[in-house]
């Protein structure tokens, strides 16, 4: 080796011994490489580092279609490529430039000293070896009188002037790229507006795959075999071409073998679902309902997935484009011309672009990962502008359970549940189950017959006005089944329940005569209605919308007496629910509490049975009674808060009347009352809560009067003439101006009840002790002072008022009312103690 190697004098065997070691570097950085990438914490530029981009929940993924799944991995090697070729651009020098060899000029005026630097750099020849004079030759390279930090200039200058941009900042190009189509396909799982969609579906849609519910209600439907749906689906077409005929009006179209059916819940398996897994299932049918609603009223979803396809389609062009047509700019050898040589020497250059063919490589992988990675795109931009993705249908999900209730949904939500069948179909079936109506109607009814068994119901019966053992329930979710093994039951009173279902289980009930629903919307299977026009005799239905009315109430042929309550149209002549009341051929009672303007005809129409008609009106004025003269059977009359004026003239046609009440109305005179001597058999009449202030003479007439209600009126006088009615039983006079009882009184000897309460009474006449069967004395708010001894008289009383006079001592001859309790006197304890003590005693005694 020549002296000036070893001294370190030839720069240009220093550079070579550099480039050795620099490849060798080089080499062991890329087998470190592939190591860095699991081992993130060493490298330069972990790949780790760019996982925020891409990552978002995992339960996500449901919502991440196949071409999703797939650019993402198309997007992981697109960033390796770009990771790579970064590593590789940091860790490497970029280029290795040399010196050109300019060739003589005889004009230039450096000719000579050019000349010899060259010629003072050219190696002499080396000698000719011969056999008995080897020589060994040494390999020399151009001598350049340049060293390392020259060299180092000369690269990074032609690295920036010379090569090609594109040479340049293709791994970073690649890198930036790869990272916008990952922002690109996860941004809307990132936006707030989305997001929080996104994860209240999953949120969701997780609990309804998971609950025990949706497995019950699935396994139910698919354990019918094909006979029962074949049959299921005959009836409902059958009953839709049934509508006009004799059951079709009667039961509604909801009501039919096939819907409630699934409401009645198989016994044996009642045990499977325990009381938790039933409440975190309603409570899932209420979160479904709201996120519907919410999610329904846009479709951001949709709109944002088509906008962030568009874009990277948009961005694949781009970069087909402009990567097609720079590829070539990539090249091993590059030419550099640089102004340097008044510090080099030299101004032309030679470099070697070290990555060149690797770049090249890569830059034709990543454009086939580009173009594949767009060819997705433009499919899911097919099946986006393809298909109607802002309506989905459960079709196919009613026909393989069953539930043909499920609706079908649109926007965002339909969106997203086309979405989740791209990754599993299952899912939209299990989570249909949670909008069916008829699986929430099943999954209610569960929780009521867990909820109340039936001995919790037996609890609570009770015996009703009509002596009737009843069980009253109000304010359920729904009606449960265990009220059908109540086997004993003989009125069922329900108020204030929706979505009511009346099983065929009902015919259970043999003792059940009474039916109460008080603002329940019903439904009744055809089956139960069965049962009903057999057995039913009372019907009260309390409504606030008329849609509440049952319309299966008119085919009750059995029904003896029909109670109804509620708004109803001021003309309901003309409201066609109530024309079919002619077909109730067995009606004899019949109330309406509402605000009709007059008798619909509908109630004339079943006149010749009806024994018994209320109305009360609420305040409204009823006017055109003329269609009373037609009740010719007519026994009890109501007329309750209807405005009249004067008594009805139609009312004296009732020759069969023997109850008539009046109550509430605006009478103030009743010369009238003579006609009702016409009425033969009329007992009772209620004249109370007017404003009558005085009772003509013709009373007397009514001699077969029994009970008279004159109480609440402004009645100031007494005729003697109303004692001539002398079968009066029960006579009402409280609540009016009177001031003196005529002695007349004493002719009633039927009298048992009398009241005179709240007048201005200053004494009564002795005559009065001669109604020796009084039971029921009131003279109490009145200006008594004193009690006569001869009520001792009234063996049978056994109630009586004095509170509210100005008595100072009560008579003792009361202890010889033996019927007389210290309960059924009404009178001041002060007063009472004014009683000798015996009396006292007497009284107190059971």
């Amino acid at each position: 080796m020549r002296d000036e190697d070893k001294c370190g004098l030839n720069p240009l065997g220093t550079i070579l011994q550099n480039r050795q070691s620099q490849s060798a570097l080089c080499v062991f950085t890329f087998s470190l490489f592939f190591d860095d990438l699991c081992k993130p914490q060493r490298n330069m530029i972990p790949v780790t580092e760019f996982r925020q981009f891409s990552e978002q929940q995992p339960a996500f993924r449901v919502l991440k279609p196949w071409w999703d799944v797939f650019t993402d991995y198309l997007s992981v090697a697109m960033l390796m490529i770009g990771v790579f070729g970064c590593t590789l651009q940091v860790m490497q020098d970029k280029i290795i430039c040399l010196p050109k060899r300019v060739q003589p000029s005889q004009n230039h005026s450096s000719v000579l000293n050019v000349s010899q630097a060259v010629a003072s750099t050219t190696p002499l020849p080396p000698p000719k070896p011969s056999p008995t004079n080897p020589v060994t030759v040494e390999m020399k390279g151009l001598k350049t009188d340049l060293d390392l930090q020259q060299y180092s200039f000369i690269n990074q200058m032609c690295y920036e002037r010379a090569l090609h941009w594109y040479a340049k900042y293709f791994p970073y190009l690649v890198l930036i790229h790869t990272l916008v189509f990952m922002l690109c396909s996860n941004f809307w799982f990132k936006f707030p507006g989305s997001s929080s969609k996104i994860e209240h579906f999953i949120s969701i849609l997780g609990k309804c795959f998971d609950s025990p519910w949706t497995t019950r209600a699935l396994s139910e439907v698919s354990g019918e075999d094909s006979e029962e749906k074949d049959n299921r689906k005959n009836n409902m077409s059958r009953s839709n071409t049934t509508q006009s005929g004799p059951e079709g009006s009667l039961v509604n179209s909801q009501s039919l073998k096939s819907i409630p059916e699934k409401f009645v819940v198989d016994k044996s398996t009642a045990g499977a679902l325990d009381k938790k897994e039933g409440e975190q299932a309603k409570a899932l049918f209420e979160k479904v309902k709201k996120f519907r609603l919410h999610v329904e009223e846009g479709d951001i979803l949709y709109a944002m997935y088509v906008r962030q396809t568009v874009l990277k389609v948009i961005k694949f062009l781009i970069i087909i484009a402009y990567n097609s047509a720079l590829v070539s700019k990539v090249q091993f050898t590059v030419d550099c011309n640089v102004d340097i040589q008044d510090m080099t020497g030299y101004k032309n250059f030679s470099c070697n672009h070290t990555m060149a063919h690797l770049f090249s490589k890569l830059s034709f992988c990543y454009l086939c990962f580009v173009s594949i990675y767009g060819l997705t795109c433009l499919y899911t931009l097919y099946w986006l502008f393809y298909r109607s993705l802002r309506e989905y249908s459960f079709e196919y999900v009613r026909q393989e359970t069953g539930i043909d209730d499920i609706p079908d949904v649109k926007n965002d939500f339909a969106f997203m549940l086309h979405m989740i069948d791209q990754y599993d179909p299952l899912y939209s079936k299990r989570f249909a189950v949670f909008l069916s109506e008829v699986s929430e109607n099943k999954l209610k009814q569960l929780n009521l017959n867990n909820e109340w068994t039936p001995d919790k119901l037996r609890q609570k019966l009770q015996t009703n006005a009509h002596n009737r053992l009843e069980l009253p329930l109000i304010m359920l979710s729904g009606l449960p089944d265990t009220v059908f093994e109540i086997t004993e039951l003989q009125s069922l009173k329900l108020e204030i329940i929706k979505n009511v279902m009346i099983p065929a289980t009902i015919a259970q009930l043999d003792n059940l005569q009474e039916l109460s629903l008080h603002q329940c919307s019903v439904k009744i299977h055809s089956a139960a209605l069965s049962f009903l026009k057999e057995n039913l005799k009372v019907l009260s239905v309390k409504f606030d919308d008329m849609r509440e009315l049952p319309p299966w109430m008119y085919g009750l042929r059995n029904l003896e007496e029909l109670y109804l309550v509620g708004s109803l149209s001021h003309d309901i002549s003309k409201n066609i629910t109530l024309e079919s009341l002619r077909d109730l051929k067995s009606l004899k009672i019949l109330s309406i509490k509402s605000n009709v303007s007059k008798i619909p005809q509908a109630v004339v129409d079943v006149s010749s049975h009806l024994q018994k008609m209320c109305i009360h009106n609420d305040g409204t004025k009823l006017v055109m009674l003329n269609n009373l003269k037609k009740m010719t059977n007519l026994t009890e009359l109501e007329l309750v808060h209807c405005d009249l004026e004067r008594i009805p003239h139609a009312v004296f046609s009732l020759l069969s009347l023997q109850e008539l009440d009046l109550k509430e109305n605006n009478l103030k005179s009743i010369e009238e009352i003579v006609s009702f001597q016409h009425l033969r058999k009329l007992t009772v009449l209620k004249l109370w809560h007017n404003s009558i202030t005085y009772i003509p003479e013709h009373i007397k007439k009514l001699t077969s009067l029994e009970r008279l209600f004159f109480s609440h009126n402004k009645i100031e006088v007494l005729p003697s003439h109303l004692f001539l009615c002398n079968k009066i039983r029960y006579l009402d006079l409280s609540y009016n101006d009177i001031r003196f009882i005529p002695p007349e009184i004493g002719v009633l000897q039927s009298l048992q009840y009398f009241s005179i309460t709240c007048n201005k009474v200053e004494s009564l006449p002795d005559e009065l002790y001669f109604c020796k069967k009084l039971k029921t004395l009131k003279i109490g708010k009145n200006s008594l002072s004193v009690l006569s001894p001869k009520i001792g008289n009234l063996l049978f009383l056994s109630y009586l008022d004095v509170k509210g006079n100005h008595f100072e001592i009560l008579p003792p001859e009361l202890g010889d009312c033996r019927a007389l309790k210290r309960a059924g006197l009404v009178v001041e304890d002060a007063l009472f103690e004014t009683l000798p003590s015996d009396v006292r005693e007497q009284m107190k005694t059971e």
